[in-house]
C-alpha cells in the first residue's frame, strides 16, 4: 500500500496529464460523432497539450530547459541569417 501511495504522490502530474489525454480523446470521439467539429478540434488541441505535458514530465524537461533551447534556436537562426548570401533564398522564375 505504501508503494502505491508513494508512486501516486511522485507521479501525480503524469497521472493527471494521462487522465487529461484520456478525457480529451473521449470528448473528441463524442464531438465528432455529434458533428461538433469545432469542439472536436478544441479537444484535440487539449489532448495534444496534455500529451506534450506528459512527455516533458517523464523526460524531466522543465520550463528552464525549454527557454534555454528556445534562446539557442534564436541565436542559431540569427547567426544563419547574418552569414547567408544576400541573394538567398533565390527565386527561380
Amino acid at each position: 500500500m505504501a508503494t502505491l501511495t508513494t508512486s501516486v504522490v511522485l507521479l501525480r502530474w503524469q497521472i493527471l496529464s494521462a487522465v487529461l489525454m484520456f478525457m480529451a480523446s473521449t470528448l473528441n470521439i463524442r464531438f465528432r460523432k455529434a458533428d461538433y467539429i469545432g469542439l472536436a478540434v478544441i479537444s484535440s488541441g487539449c489532448g495534444l497539450v496534455a500529451a506534450c505535458w506528459f512527455a516533458t514530465g517523464l523526460l524531466g524537461i522543465t520550463m528552464m530547459d525549454v527557454t534555454a533551447v528556445w534562446h539557442n534556436v534564436l541565436n542559431v537562426m540569427t547567426e544563419m541569417s547574418q552569414k547567408a548570401p544576400p541573394d538567398w533564398p533565390m527565386v527561380i522564375t
